[in-house]
Formats: structure tokens, C-alpha cells, sequence
């Protein structure tokens, strides 16, 4: 660690070395707990920016420079401005001040910032307490020289006690804290949400966008596990430490930093911390114009290579230098579809999908050339896939993939949504497997790639292979489900639904996690459990009167006869008849659920999990299942 908080470059008396617990208006700060309180909630900040809040305390009042500040919290690492301009806006967040009509930290311009709220500090030492500024007088009847003297002795030599019991003990990981010794290795990286620091909550697109595209250049990094955007995006309000999170997904260093956008410039400003340690290794701030963007995130993403020493090859070098400048409102409509399809099964239907593909093609209509436009029109594809039948969506994914490749043949995810269309629905599977391998080897930390290639391997029986690959993408994508369908197509019910469960304590609004509960309950019997998860999801993918009828449905008449009614829904709604089929199957409606297999097979909808999909289990014993699975080309 740095040097304390309290080591400004102004007179420092020596009881204000102690940093005790203090009120900045109604709210208690503790510094050695990191937080603060009031009325019964707690926040709880990074230990900087709780330095930050701690200087400006102490000289209450005063106007404190931004030299001053960053000299005092980041003594022995050099940062730029942003840094400490992230500190002050988060905690102008958490005290809810309006920078124009501030109640607790004024900015000066050009100069610093001042704390105007009260400030009442709550430690006493010596008989000496402290007034509203942070100024010491003496408290009367209680103090004499002598006195205070021992007690002062008596409470060093207690505190000298209890701090080596806890280095000792490494109580809260404080001896890693306080005597780091030489930094671990770093194999392994988490980039958290990029603060908007733009001042323009309608920003917050543009530094979503540019933090998922830093994730995909840094993924690109064999020598480095980079977790998933899906599941660093959940700490994009978080109270948590950046320790705490590290723990939580497994990393040796958190990659944190902010954004600035104003006119036709973006700024952005990256730390990397230890996962293990309290200590900023590396921090730098880039400015460039707004449409070299993605050009800025690859020059940032190889200094991060550069500064964990991660070796890279050749190829990924290349990559590193293969970013273009790009038409300004293009990269705008792109980060917009970005947002958009970000929508889409978390609570928004096909609307959001539509409105993602049309700035996708806004931005193809302004840059011809830009490649990573039309890899997320094919995302958007392969989500509408879940809904959709594959004649309407698959020709339209594998345009848009193919068309990328053409543009650059080392787009990742092109190769993989091009491979899950062989898979799916040209059942090339040898195509597929070159296609989903290519993927895994220009991004190896792709979660999406790692599922799609177990996809594979359990469509041909080779089930334990293709659970290793699906436990490598819970790995990257911690937050996110990987591996309750295999668990699913495995029989383990009971594992799956504990994932699944768990997996919406994360994310309580995901359409796909309801459809799986409700698939595993149904195998196990709880058809209550079942038909509820299964309305949230119909609900979610923006069909609430399915949802309603299923409800209905089940209320008067029983499980098989709901689950056929939504069956008769989802034609209606000309879904996917794969998935139709398996809800007839489900019902007991065995030549309803053969006649939607034969549809699906003639339409070239997804059926590649014929022979593991345990909704299918009713129908396998008949001759024309067996058929339709050699028809596809599958093992029997």
C-alpha cells in the first residue's frame, strides 16, 4: 500500500495520524471498514475513494487541490486526473449531491474540490475531540499531561498488539495488505463496467460499448482466461470491493476505469489492480478522436498485455494493429444496436431485436466496411433463433457471418455464428466443427464459442468430451449458464435446478434460465414449478397472453392439457416447430409431436439434440424418430 490518506503536504498534527470514524452530514463514515452508513444502509466503496472523502475531511471546509489529493491517496503510483475524477463522482453517487447545487463536494474550478457539509469526527484520543472543521480542543476534567501520556502509551502499545495478531492470523487479508511482497502472476483478468463520466446518463451506451469491446480485444489473448462481459456487467453498480469481486470470479487482476465523451473526443482512463493485494499496479489515461475508438481499444488492451507481461502470438500482435478509423455516426448507431440486443430476453421482446439490426444496418449504410457490424447482426439472428423457425433466421445469420469473414477472416465470433448455422441447420457437422474450433482458436476465452463446440460433441455422443467444454465456458462466464443443459441432457435434474437456481439469484430476468427450470421440473415431475417458470419466460420474450392462456389452462384443466394449449400458441405464433414438437411430446400428443418434427426436419429447423434431448424420450422407440435422426446424419 501507499502511504496514508492523511499524508498531505500541509501540517499534519501528530493525532490526526489516527483516522477514526467521522459524520459527513447524516452519514457515518468508517475508513477502516470502508463505508458508509446511514439509517441502516450501508455502502460499501474501494479503499481510495474513501481516502479521497478522508483528505477532503480533514481539512473540511478548504479548498484541497487535485495535486495534493492524488499525491496523498496514490503516493507512489502515477494516475491521471480521471482517476481521482471517478473517485469524487462515485462518491457524489452514493451522497446523491448534485455538482451544480452541491450539499457535500464542491468542485473548484481549476483548482480542487472542498467538502461543504458538517463533518464530526467520532474518535477521541487523549482527552481531545474535534469540532466540525477537524480542529482539536481539549475536553474538560478528563486530560492531564501524565494521564494522557499513559493512556496514549497504553493504547499504542494495545493497538501494536492487536495489529500483529492480525498480520499474523491475516485477519481480512490484511499481511497480504500491508506486506504484499512481490506481485503474484497474472493469468487471469476481469474488466468491470467503464464508468460514464461525461456527465450524460444518456452516455451510458457509448462506455457500455466501449467496455465490451475492450473485453474482446483483450479475449483475444490465448496467454491470458479473460472473464465475459455478461458476467462482469452485473458490477456495474456494485457496493462491492474490487477484492471481493476478484474472489468472486476467480481473477488475479481487475481492469476498472472510466470513459469521458464531450463533442468529437473520448477519453478513457484504466487501472489495473491486483486481485490479491489492495495495490494499483498500472494506471494511463488515452485520448483520441471519437472515431478512432476501437482503434483506442486496442492500443489500450495490448498496453494491458504489455503490463502483465502476457506473451502473445504473432497473430494476436496483429490484431492488436488491425483496428481502422471508423465514420462517427456509424460507430454511434453501432453502440446503440449494442444496447439494443442487450434488451432483447431480459423483460423486451422481437422489438428489441428489430430496432438492434436496424442500427447494425445504420451503421453498415455510413462504413460499408465495418466487419464487426455485421457480426452482431448475426447475434441478433442467432437470438432470434430461439424463437423463430430456422428457414426465416439461419440464411439470414449466415449472410451476415459470411460477409464479415470477408471483410476480416479473423472475426471470432464470425467463424462461431457461421459454425452454429452448419450446426443447426445445414447439419454440416464436419463444417460445424472446423467452423466452432476456428472460433476457439482466434478467441479462446469466448464462452459462447466453448458452448457451441460442446453443442457438437454431445449432438455425437460424445458427452464427456463435450462437458469439458461446457464447464471451460462457466469458467469464463461465471455469471452466466453453461452448464445446465449439459446437466439437463445428462438426466441430472436435480444439479441443473440447483444451477438454474442460483443463476437467477444473478440475473432474476432471463428468459432462457426460466425455460430451462421449467424443462427440468417438467423431467422431474413438479409440473406447478414447471408451468411457472415457463409463463415468466413466455412473459419475458414479450408474450404475456401466452403466459396468461398457459396459466389459465392449468388452473382448470391440469398440466398435459396447459402444456398442449401452449404447444397450439406457439404455432400460432409460428414459432419454432422443433420446439413445438418437443412441447407435443411433453403433452403426450405422440403423432402431433411426429408431424412437428417431420415440419421441422423439411424446414431445416435446429435438431441437433435429437438423440440427448430427454423431451424426445416418448417418441424414441418409434420407427420414424429413429428415421428422421438418420435422415440428419446423426449417430444412431
Amino acid at each position: 500500500m501507499g502511504k496514508p490518506a492523511y499524508n498531505l503536504q500541509v501540517p499534519v498534527a501528530v493525532e490526526d495520524l489516527v483516522t477514526g470514524n467521522f459524520r459527513v452530514g447524516p452519514w457515518l463514515v468508517q475508513p477502516s471498514l470502508n463505508t458508509l452508513s446511514q439509517n441502516g444502509t450501508s455502502v460499501r466503496l474501494e479503499p481510495k475513494q474513501i481516502e479521497v472523502l478522508v483528505c477532503l475531511a480533514r481539512q473540511q471546509d478548504e479548498t484541497v487541490s487535485k495535486e495534493k489529493l492524488i499525491q496523498a491517496v496514490w503516493p507512489d503510483t502515477f494516475v491521471g486526473d480521471d482517476v481521482l475524477i471517478r473517485s469524487i463522482f462515485v462518491l457524489r453517487r452514493v451522497f446523491d449531491d448534485d455538482p451544480q447545487k452541491p450539499d457535500f463536494i464542491q468542485t473548484i474550478p481549476k483548482r480542487g474540490y472542498r467538502l461543504v457539509a458538517p463533518v464530526v469526527w467520532e474518535e477521541e484520543e487523549d482527552g481531545m475531540v474535534r469540532d466540525h472543521s477537524g480542529r482539536q480542543t481539549t475536553k474538560p476534567g478528563k486530560t492531564t499531561v501524565f494521564g494522557g501520556a499513559l493512556r496514549y502509551a497504553l493504547g499504542l502499545a494495545s493497538a501494536a498488539l492487536l495489529l500483529s495478531l492480525a498480520i499474523l492470523l491475516n485477519f481480512g487479508g490484511i499481511r497480504t495488505r500491508l506486506l504484499p511482497g512481490k506481485t503474484p502472476p497474472i493469468r487471469s483478468l476481469a474488466v468491470l463496467p467503464l464508468q460514464n463520466l461525461s456527465g450524460d446518463p444518456a452516455q451510458d451506451y457509448f462506455a457500455d460499448g466501449m467496455t465490451e469491446e475492450l473485453i474482446t480485444q483483450l479475449a483475444g489473448v490465448s496467454a491470458l482466461k479473460v472473464i465475459s462481459h455478461t458476467s462482469t456487467a452485473r458490477y456495474k453498480k456494485t457496493d462491492k470491493s474490487l477484492l471481493d469481486i476478484a474472489q468472486e470470479l476467480s481473477v488475479d487482476a481487475i481492469i476498472a476505469g472510466s470513459v469521458t465523451r464531450s463533442a468529437d473526443r473520448v477519453r478513457i482512463t484504466v487501472q489495473l489492480i491486483s486481485g490479491s493485494q489492495d495495490k494499483n499496479l498500472w494506471a494511463k489515461s488515452y485520448e483520441r478522436k471519437l472515431e478512432d475508438s476501437l482503434m483506442l481499444q486496442s492500443e489500450v488492451a495490448s498496453a494491458i498485455a504489455g503490463e502483465v507481461r502476457a506473451r502473445l502470438k504473432p497473430s494476436e500482435e496483429s490484431r492488436f494493429t488491425a483496428a481502422r478509423p471508423l465514420n462517427l455516426k456509424s460507430l454511434d448507431a453501432y453502440f446503440h444496436g449494442t444496447y439494443h440486443l442487450g434488451r432483447f430476453g431480459t423483460g423486451a421482446g422481437l422489438e428489441e431485436a428489430e430496432r438492434a439490426i436496424d442500427e447494425f444496418q445504420q451503421a453498415i449504410a455510413l462504413d460499408p466496411g465495418f466487419a464487426q457490424a455485421y457480426v452482431k447482426i448475426a447475434e441478433v439472428y442467432e437470438q432470434e433463433g430461439n424463437l423463430l423457425p430456422g428457414d426465416q433466421i439461419a440464411p439470414l445469420e449466415k449472410a451476415a457471418a459470411e460477409k464479415a469473414l470477408a471483410l476480416d477472416a479473423n472475426l471470432a465470433d464470425a467463424h462461431l455464428y457461421l459454425g452454429l448455422v452448419k450446426l443447426g441447420y445445414d447439419w454440416d457437422w464436419e463444417g460445424a466443427h472446423q467452423e466452432l474450433m476456428r472460433a476457439v482458436e482466434l478467441n479462446p476465452n469466448n464462452a459462447s464459442a466453448h458452448d457451441g463446440l460442446a453443442d457438437y460433441l454431445d449432438a455425437m455422443g460424445r458427452l464427456e468430451e463435450g462437458m469439458n467444454e461446457h464447464q471451460r465456458a462457466q469458467e469464463l462466464d461465471p455469471a452466466g449458464d453453461h452448464l445446465s443443459n449439459a446437466f439437463y441432457r445428462n438426466r441430472q435434474y436435480d444439479r441443473a435446478v440447483e444451477l438454474l437456481t442460483k443463476r437467477l439469484d444473478v440475473e432474476a430476468e432471463d428468459a432462457s434460465t426460466h425455460f430451462a427450470l421449467s424443462e427440468n421440473y417438467a423431467q422431474k415431475g413438479m409440473y406447478r414449478e414447471s408451468i411457472q417458470h415457463l409463463q415468466l419466460a413466455a412473459s419475458l420474450y414479450g408474450h404475456k397472453e401466452v403466459a396468461q392462456d398457459l396459466g389459465r389452462t392449468y388452473a382448470v384443466s391440469g398440466y398435459h392439457a396447459a402444456i398442449r394449449r401452449f404447444a397450439q400458441d406457439l404455432e400460432h405464433l409460428q414459432m419454432m416447430p422443433g420446439r413445438i414438437a418437443e412441447f407435443y411430446a411433453r403433452a403426450s400428443d405422440k403423432e402431433r409431436a411426429l408431424k412437428w418434427l417431420e415440419t421441422s426436419y423439411q424446414m431445416h429447423d435446429p435438431l441437433i439434440q435429437l438423440n440427448s434431448d430427454p423431451g424426445f424420450d416418448p417418441l424414441r422407440s418409434d420407427p420414424r424418430f429413429k428415421d428422421l435422426v438418420h435422415r440428419i446424419g446423426l449417430p444412431q
